[in-house]
């Protein structure tokens, strides 16, 4: 009988359904805050189910010896070491629907009582004063929302914003014109664009390293005067010091946050600065979402140890065990390919096609849409906020179509996937196959043939087909110190656009990759990593 330890707090019915599907459960709720008694006993079962105390670190899942999945009951996995847990075999999977309205309803609580002062209203009445004039409040009615992500949480805010008669300016690089419309906002290309008209200014995204500090210092001083700042997301998107310093200067009216660069937040910055609201992560604590994503984890967890199926993974495929053997090769191909467009591509994603020719096109292709849909949205959405279940939703959330066509077999590769992607720039295509090793191989990028196993740094480039390019880039690589461990290069024709796909041993920095795409030759120039 498979184990599973419960080290945060769980719905006591979460606990049942482990029970009822043959699952021995060892329910401790308050172990997640004490990791060396939890480092102790972790060996001990097969499955650990958390919220947000526990943390599965890299040095606890190294003494996790019989640990087969982690289930998240939540979406944020920023506690759950991934890299670590998937060098062990470890399955992760998270929630990630189970509490998006809870926490769209908290952003909007928070816009509430920011612009109407009402916790600092409240403790002031109590007090036995009665100082009307000193809490003036500013009406929500006909002012503009600056959303900043507008993702499955973000356009469930725009929705309820609207319906109080707000003007909703969306950012969000890759919300496609189409799904802004529909959702009734006006997508703006910048922040520079948003934050000086927006009134209220509410965050939804998932911290990345492309996220990380978006709102700096210098976006902040950007902000309308008078403007009301709403963190419901993540810490660590804002810099709270910024944030502080216009909050004392009177150039924002107000902030509310529910989120901070260091949790458990005994101590910040902005607990000292005037007209501030702050809340301790609360943005999914309600019953309804509290029961929900404990019902989802234990049910997921479950159905994996008992039965071997994955849903909602965040490191892994969902497949069944009869399926997983024929169709893992094929899935690692799917990743690869929508990495690559993933990471390539710049604009706002309006379609896939994904064409699946000769024997590939016989198999079970949603795990296989699924996986390659996943791993193209990964790059822009963050690796919580899209699985191998989530994705097609996310997709379709985010205006993006997805065609699949099966082909007879043609040309010189008797099956193989081609991945073609419509932004609202260009049309981008890819494509690859399996070789007898089982391993993945890249057979054709933009039209252009090459073949290159991936690898997992990689520069590409797109070039024009001059004299002299490859002994220009290899010289210039050795200068940096990058060492090259395999060379594709591809064309269209004599004297146009030409592509280099290589494989270096580390991951290339952003001034190493800014020096490559000085070169004359270059193109385009981008960084990879599978």
């Amino acid at each position: 009988m498979p184990k599973v330890l419960i080290s945060d707090k769980l719905s006591e019915a979460a606990v049942q359904i482990f029970r009822d599907n043959g699952v021995e459960v060892d329910f401790q709720p308050g172990l997640g805050k004490e990791p060396e008694k939890l480092a102790e006993i972790i060996g001990s079962y097969d499955g650990l189910a958390i919220r947000s105390a526990t943390k599965a670190t890299a040095e606890l899942i190294a003494k996790a010896d019989n640990l087969k999945v982690i289930g998240r009951a939540g979406i944020g996995v920023d506690n759950i070491d991934i890299a670590a847990a998937s060098a062990k075999g470890i399955v992760v999977m998270n929630t990630p629907f189970g509490n998006s309205i809870t926490t769209a309803e908290h952003a909007i609580a928070m816009m509430f009582a920011c612009a109407r002062q009402i916790p600092e209203a409240d403790a002031s009445t109590r007090a036995g004063k009665w100082e009307k004039s000193r809490f003036m409040g500013a009406e929500i009615t006909r002012k503009t929302l600056g959303l900043i992500g507008c993702g499955n949480i973000g356009s469930i805010v725009a929705d309820r914003a609207l319906g109080l008669k707000m003007r909703v300016v969306a950012y969000d690089p890759f919300l496609s014109h189409e799904r802004a419309e529909k959702l009734g906002v006006t997508k703006v290309e910048t922040l520079e664009e948003l934050l000086p008209v927006a009134d209220f200014v509410t965050l939804h995204l998932p911290k990345t390293d492309k996220t990380a500090n978006l709102l700096n210092a210098e976006r902040v001083k950007l902000m309308k005067k008078g403007a009301r700042l709403i963190n419901c997301a993540r810490g660590g998107l804002v810099d709270e010091v910024a944030v502080a310093e216009a909050l004392h200067s009177g150039a924002l009216a107000g902030a509310a946050f529910d989120v901070f660069a260091e949790e458990p937040a005994k101590e910040n910055v902005l607990f000292d600065a005037p007209n501030i609201l702050c809340t301790p992560h609360l943005g999914a604590a309600t019953t309804e979402a509290q029961e929900n994503v404990a019902l989802q984890v234990a049910e997921q967890m479950s159905d994996y140890l008992v039965k071997g199926a994955i849903s909602n993974g965040i490191n892994a495929p969902s497949v069944t065990a009869e399926e997983a053997p024929i169709l893992k090769p094929w899935i690692a191909l799917a990743e690869t390919l929508g990495g690559f467009a993933g990471q390539v591509t710049e604009n706002p994603i309006t379609e896939i096609e994904i064409e699946y020719v000769g024997e590939v096109g016989k198999l079970n292709l949603n795990p296989l849409t699924s996986a390659l849909t996943a791993s193209l949205l990964k790059p822009l959405v963050g690796e919580g906020g899209v699985n191998m279940v989530s994705a097609p939703i996310v997709a379709r959330e985010r205006g993006v179509k997805i065609a699949e066509t099966r082909k007879d077999a043609q040309g010189a590769y008797g099956s193989y996937i081609r991945l073609i992607v419509t932004t609202e720039a260009q049309v981008r295509s890819v494509a690859g196959t399996v070789f007898s090793d089982g391993k993945p191989r890249f057979i054709q990028i933009k039209g252009i043939g090459l073949e290159a196993e991936p690898q997992p740094f990689m520069l590409y480039t797109t070039n024009t087909d001059t004299p002299g390019y490859i002994g220009a880039l290899g010289q210039k690589l050795g200068d940096l110190n990058v060492n090259i461990a395999t060379f594709a290069l591809g064309r269209a024709e004599k004297d146009g656009e030409a592509i280099a796909l290589l494989g270096v041993d580390e991951e290339l920095s952003e001034a190493t990759l800014k020096e490559i795409a000085n070169l004359p030759q270059i193109m385009q120039a981008k960084a990879l990593a599978f």
